[in-house]
């Protein structure tokens, strides 16, 4: 079981504690998760451990057991995705690799037994049976209107990309050798038991997936069992494997992975070309020609390196004083390729406007603000010679959810783009819970009218 230690008489601890357990006791009523706000389903999710404790010492840090003993919660989690619903599934036209992967561990090595083409239930279930296969379900949230519900929220609260994957293994089996991921990770275990072993990262904090050998891994740092409606958190790039343990019945888990490159180094790499950008309009010398050959030298000179490392003190300096960022890629991907809004069963998508048409005298509020991002970046238009700087309004209204996280999908931005100029009257719509369009900050009534007709016309404000 995960060990905690206790801290020494010097108040330092004796070794890591890399891994915390926490019993649960049953609730005495109904204990579903809080799905009423992007945080307070975060808390519900990682209860009883508070937020601000999860983020000060686990996140990023070390793994988080949770163990319930809570029945209400545990038929919760159950009904999420059932080794039974995958019959329905596959009659929707399932493919292999696309949609679903068999595979086993045999002998410490993954071994794929996928065929080809499209996906039979019965064929599966006989692999499932016959060859102890783990059926591996990918982006289960396309189709299960609970985990759309849970992951759409996530991405909310943490402002990154929240994928899945649900793997279901029989008795006795194991799906895939060690490995560690390149993805913050929450299991959530849904039917039977699950055997886990995690170690110590070789490469804490990864950015990208990777097996590693059972040899080179030593001895599990942490082992444990998973019942339904336990939860395990850990860090990229933490080594684990997992089994069904033989004698019992199939195990069902779902993994919901997120901040997939999120890094700060992701975010440097977005936004330096933008500053490099501005920083060149307003200083010659980084307009001034590189040295005549600099490309064709095998290695970088002490001249150019010198030149580079003044260059980027100088941008340093600048950042300092910045208040606007230009991202590069990084806001308009996370809202191209994140979940649309969750809305009932009725068939009605956010795709129409509704209500009132804004006017001069209409006060207007925003709406869906966690699935907006506002960017201010180079025109993007090629007929524009001049790259001036717009403002980019990107949103996830009209995304669609049957292509979330499948990569090789085609997918479009949805968003507008106003002058420069717009950028008060959009803050002012932005950080306030409700504003005249008279008060908007700009200079003429036609342009007021303008841009509140443009939002509501992509339902991103309303008349109150």
């Amino acid at each position: 079981m995960p060990k905690k230690v206790k801290p020494a008489g010097d108040g330092k601890e004796e070794g890591p504690v890399p891994c915390k357990q926490v019993k649960v006791e049953a609730a005495g009523g109904p204990s579903p998760l809080n799905l009423d706000s992007p945080s307070g389903l975060f808390e519900s999710l990682i209860s009883p451990i508070k937020t601000e404790t999860f983020f000060k010492e686990f996140w990023e840090q070390k793994p988080l057991l949770i163990q319930r003993d809570d029945p209400v919660l545990a038929t919760y989690y159950r009904s999420l995705f059932r080794l039974s619903d995958l019959k329905s599934l596959c009659s929707r036209g399932m493919y292999y690799g696309r949609d679903v992967n068999v595979c086993r561990c045999v002998n410490g090595k993954k071994k794929v037994l996928n065929k080809d083409g499209k996906v039979h239930f019965l064929q599966l279930r006989k692999d499932f049976d016959q060859k102890r296969a783990t059926i591996q379900f990918h982006q289960p949230q396309r189709f299960k209107d609970e985990l759309w519900r849970i992951q759409e929220k996530l991405e909310c609260y943490f402002g990154s990309l929240v994928g899945s994957n649900v793997y279901i293994t029989p008795a006795g089996s194991q799906g895939l050798p060690p490995h560690y991921d390149d993805v913050e990770v929450f299991i959530l275990q849904l039917e039977g038991e699950k055997h886990w072993r995690l170690y110590h990262p070789t490469v804490p904090l990864a950015r990208e997936y990777s097996l590693e050998a059972e040899d080179r891994i030593g001895r599990p740092a942490h082992e444990f069992t998973l019942k339904p409606g336990d939860l395990l958190y850990f860090p990229r790039g933490t080594i684990h494997q997992a089994d069904t343990p033989s004698g019992l019945a199939h195990s069902t888990h779902v993994t919901i992975s997120t901040y997939q490159n999120s890094s700060w180094g992701d975010f440097l790499l977005d936004t330096i070309s933008g500053l490099v950008f501005d920083t060149a309009k307003a200083d010659v010398e980084l307009r001034a020609g590189i040295p005549r050959q600099l490309l064709l030298q095998v290695e970088t000179t002490a001249v150019a390196t010198r030149k580079l490392s003044g260059f980027l003190r100088m941008l340093a300096d600048r950042l300092e004083g910045t208040k606007e960022l230009l991202s590069a890629d990084m806001k308009k991907d996370f809202a191209m390729n994140r979940l649309p809004p969750y809305y009932l069963g009725d068939g009605v998508e956010l795709s129409t406007p509704g209500g009132q048409l804004p006017g001069l005298d209409s006060t207007v509020r925003l709406q869906f603000r966690d699935h907006v991002v506002l960017t201010v970046g180079p025109d993007q238009d090629p007929s524009d010679e001049t790259r001036e700087k717009m403002v980019y309004i990107y949103h996830s209204l009209k995304n669609r959810r049957e292509t979330h996280m499948m990569g090789n999908e085609e997918t479009e931005s949805h968003g507008l783009r106003f002058p420069l100029s717009h950028i008060d009257a959009l803050k002012q719509i932005w950080n306030s819970s409700a504003i005249s369009v008279k008060d908007l900050k700009l200079t003429t009534d036609e342009e007021k009218q303008s841009l509140v007709l443009a939002l509501w016309t992509e339902c991103l404000i309303q008349v109150v």
